[in-house]
């Protein structure tokens, strides 16, 4: 077989590409070839690519074939198993660093920047048999929810090319929801995993703090940032949780804890899995059905919430009082960690160097001219708030505002065994539209930002539509129960899997091949006209 003669093959969920792969029904290398034909189709529409490495991704194809081959399609359960994701294609968002390939953190001052190293995930990946096809666009230094503020520009949402698929992780989520790839890796600071898996109609999982290794990801804010996987159903982000997290020795944040095999643990079975959720208790927060939320984005929520109890939950409204301190909260302290890390771009020891007329010229004309405007306003912020007879009246409040928001989590999950709320307050929006109002903007992640504050496991799954785009259920739990949230997101699957709504694809996907249609920078550039 190859590439162009079963395009279906794309629609495989990764768990059906391994089993396919196993049975010997095609190769690594040919499922490679018919993503890459779409990539090379379909990316000047959609932009969800900042580089594709063809060749590297070949040569992984062509060894798992080997080893295919080599094993005879031996199962993949028993002490002698094939490597979890064996032959099967994986983005990485563009901050997770790969030896001498690009990685730039959506910004002009990292470009031509080659890595001497790998990230521990993508060395996890690798050995786990993934083929790595290449990095994805985000938002410059994940800072964003739309992935508009990248230098290389914005991405599309497949779903409405004139919309946006959320941000910063929105090149992964518009990648495996166009079905570039089946699985794509992502970074949440504040909401950029679930976020755009919410928006473009994916499986979007942000773990515990500490659960997967930072190693190798560029930094926005370290005490936020946490790696985690997009699929197309649970059960395939699952899988790819299951490979890249774990102790790091060169990660101290990292957690020596052990890792499930959470794919493993779901069940098969639809009624099993329906039946999962007979007796849980599950909190309802009020504080997250925010002012602006769009009428369509509730309904569907609180569809979701009826049928989950119809299956057998116990649905408990609780409150989370210091909701509403979230936002202000993380936007000082994620703006002063930020402000921190992004010192080390000084024009002097990696990345762009611009010449002025002395040191001081040369740190202004790098850093002038390599970061966007969304990074230098949060930089100035953070710098702000750290600074001398500041620290104290912004920073250091904001740090025991934190430490009450954690405290409410601590509280209702003494009640109930997770929670359950909307991950964003309304569908995707239109490109342009929040560029020149910062705050509706940051409201985008008005949802998500709590569990980030206080180093909690969430996810978001696809619920529906509201006027034809998807909206997303977001399940909270206690750090380290990641299983239970997987079995929840796999429960509602099973709950809803005859819904008229899951058997749609994204509307726009057949004008991603038309050669007329713009890219979504001209779309941009006519929305701001």
């Amino acid at each position: 077989m190859t590439a162009g003669q079963d395009p279906a093959i794309t629609r495989l969920r990764a768990h059906e590409m391994a089993a396919g792969l196993r049975e010997g029904r095609f190769t690594a290398l040919a499922l490679l070839e018919a993503h890459l034909e779409l990539i090379r189709d379909e990316n000047r529409v959609l932009h969800a690519w900042s580089s594709v490495d063809e060749d590297g991704a070949r040569q992984a194809a062509v060894a798992a074939d080997r080893q295919l081959s080599k094993e005879g399609g031996r199962a993949i359960q028993g002490p002698a198993a094939l490597p979890p994701l064996l032959g099967i294609p994986v983005a990485l968002k563009d901050l997770v660093v790969t030896r001498g390939q690009p990685s730039t953190a959506g910004s002009r001052i990292l470009k031509g920047f080659l890595s001497p190293y790998d990230a521990h995930i993508a060395e996890r990946l690798r050995e786990a048999g993934a083929v790595v096809v290449g990095k994805t666009n985000m938002d410059e230094f994940a800072m964003g929810s739309s992935t508009e503020h990248s230098a290389w520009g914005p991405t599309a949402n497949p779903w409405a090319l004139d919309r946006v698929p959320g941000g910063s992780s929105g090149g992964s989520a518009a990648a495996v929801a166009a079905f570039h790839v089946p699985l794509a890796i992502g970074t949440d600071t504040g909401g950029s995993i679930r976020q755009p898996a919410a928006l473009t109609g994916t499986v979007g999982m942000k773990p515990t703090y500490g659960r997967v290794s930072r190693y190798g990801i560029i930094a926005f804010a370290s005490s936020l940032d946490q790696v985690g996987p997009f699929g197309r159903d649970v059960r395939d982000a699952a899988m790819l949780l299951g490979v890249v997290a774990g102790r790091d020795e060169h990660d101290s944040t990292s957690a020596p804890m052990q890792v499930p095999d959470y794919a493993a643990e779901l069940p098969a079975d639809d009624d099993e899995a329906a039946a999962s959720v007979k007796g849980l208790r599950l909190g309802l927060p009020r504080e997250y059905f925010v002012p602006g939320m769009e009428p369509g984005v509730e309904a569907r929520i609180r569809e979701a919430v009826g049928a989950l109890e119809a299956a057998g939950a116990e649905i408990v409204e609780l409150s989370l009082p210091h909701s509403e301190y979230g936002l202000a909260t993380y936007y000082i302290i994620a703006p002063a960690e930020a402000s921190a890390n992004l010192a080390r771009y000084d024009g002097i020891r990696y990345g762009q160097s611009v010449r002025g007329e002395d040191v001081l010229g040369n740190y202004l004309a790098t850093r002038g001219s390599g970061f966007g405007a969304e990074v230098k306003r949060r930089v100035m912020l953070g710098t702000y708030a750290l600074s001398a007879g500041y620290y104290d009246a912004y920073y250091l409040k904001a740090q025991k505002v934190r430490t009450l928001l954690k405290r409410d989590f601590d509280l209702a999950f003494k009640q109930v065994d997770a929670l359950i709320a909307p991950t964003s307050p309304t569908v995707a929006f239109p490109l342009g539209a929040r560029l020149a109002d910062p705050v509706a903007m940051y409201l985008s992640d008005v949802c998500t930002l709590p569990v980030n504050m206080a180093g909690l496991p969430g996810i978001s799954v696809p619920c529906g539509l509201s006027e034809g785009l998807p909206v997303g259920l977001q399940f909270i739990g206690r750090a380290w129960d990641e299983s239970r949230l997987f079995g929840l997101g796999r429960a509602y699957e099973a709950i809803t899997a005859s819904a008229e709504w899951r058997s749609l694809e994204p509307t726009d996907l057949p004008a991603l091949s038309d050669p007329s249609a713009p890219a979504p920078a001209e779309r941009l550039a006519a929305a701001r006209a």
